[in-house]
């Protein structure tokens, strides 16, 4: 028996229903070409159409990829296929609810972005052939200056995309010590006894120049720890590629992800471009947007990972809103023990955003007792202060 074709009038028009859906999800950040949606025609044809839950999982199956979108692709499925109460929806195309408006406030940014129908382009009359013709290729400083305030959380998909490449802009300079190894210079403790020799054997025996040997200057091993949970979901992100850029001229650098169990984004961080490494990073994340259990992923890497601590220098940033679902006193034993093996501790919390916050959460006041500072990392206007924060909690 042939399958009806999809679009046809006689059996409906989800073909155009999914292209529809196709372009919405493309508007929201979700990766989208024909090949995809040819497979979600295909797909469409294969499960039962009365059953939503199974049209929802067949076109997840093949729309999307990455862990990071499925929970976007679940909340635009809801509200592009909600079943139709003709009814209502002519009531409310007379006199628009106050229900329908608390409704889209519910929704992500991205959502309500990608289901209102684009803006057609302003029209403007053409410049005369006196007037020169300047071109603002990034944007006016008042929208500069609004995304740079602006949280996270309640950006846009395109507004998350453009704060997204702008942070990778962003430097992060780290504070340096001086290592055992030496080098020859100006000025130094000992005398570099080889260039001595060497210059005197030019110069017939004269010292002319008396070389020195001083410590080298090294930046402080890193450690990062980001959680991937739900709550995190949209920060965890824009972090790691705030990270992988303004952190990839350092010799040591290691970078772990956890959620309910720990994952090592390690081999990520050494890919060269921050794109491939986001790819990379969401298959490799298997808990994406899941829940926390940050005392069991500290767990994780004291038994498994111990080495990458290299002795007590190394700097631990512990990015997390401290929402942990499991047992503090495990929290706490495991902090104590990070705390012991590491030269500073510093969560960065991105709950600063709210003015009086308190860490008042069971796994926030375990944070909050054994971390050497808290800072926020909620907007760019942070991210850009974060190397000043960072060097002032490490003088005190």
């Amino acid at each position: 028996m042939s399958l009806p074709r999809l679009g046809d009038a006689r059996h409906g028009k989800l073909l155009d229903n999914l292209s529809g859906f196709g372009r919405a999800l493309r508007r929201a950040g979700v990766p989208m070409d024909a090949s995809r949606m040819a497979l979600a025609a295909d797909a469409a044809t294969r499960v039962d159409l009365g059953q939503r839950e199974d049209l929802r999982a067949a076109l997840a199956c093949v729309l999307t990829s990455r862990a990071a979108d499925r929970a976007l692709f679940d909340e635009l499925f809801d509200a592009y296929f909600r079943d139709p109460d003709m009814a209502h929806k002519l009531l409310a195309q007379m006199l628009p609810t106050a229900q329908g408006r608390a409704e889209a406030s519910r929704r992500r940014p991205r959502v309500n972005e990608a289901l209102s129908p684009p803006k057609p382009p302003p029209l403007s009359a053409p410049p005369s052939a006196d007037q020169p013709i300047e071109l603002d290729a990034a944007m006016t400083a008042s929208t500069l200056q609004r995304l740079k305030q602006a949280d996270f959380n309640a950006l846009s998909g395109r507004e998350y995309q453009l704060v997204e490449r702008l942070a990778r802009d962003v430097a992060l300079p780290l504070p340096r010590f001086a290592s055992r190894r030496s080098r020859p210079g100006p000025q130094g403790p000992r005398l570099h006894w080889p260039g001595v020799m060497q210059g005197a054997a030019r110069t017939g025996g004269e010292l002319v120049q008396l070389p020195r040997l001083s410590r080298r200057l090294q930046p402080l091993p890193l450690l990062v720890l980001v959680d991937v949970s739900g709550s995190m979901e949209r920060y965890a992100r824009l972090l790691l590629a705030f990270l992988h850029a303004a952190t990839r001229r350092l010799p040591r650098r290691d970078v772990f992800a956890f959620g309910t169990a720990l994952s090592d984004l390690t081999p990520a961080f050494r890919l060269a471009d921050t794109d491939a490494m986001l790819a990379q990073a969401s298959d490799t994340l298997r808990d994406f947007a899941g829940g926390t259990r940050l005392g069991e992923s500290l767990a994780q890497l004291r038994q498994r990972h111990a080495r990458r601590l290299v002795g007590r220098r190394t700097l631990v940033l512990l990015i997390s809103d401290g929402l942990d679902t499991g047992e503090p006193e495990a929290l706490g034993q495991e902090l104590a023990w990070l705390r012991r093996h590491c030269g500073r501790l510093l969560w960065l919390n991105p709950l600063l955003r709210f003015e009086g916050y308190a860490p008042l959460a069971r796994g926030a006041v375990q944070l909050h007792a054994h971390a050497h500072g808290m800072l926020a990392v909620h907007n760019l206007s942070r991210l850009e202060d974060l190397a000043s924060s960072l060097a002032a909690v490490l003088r005190r």
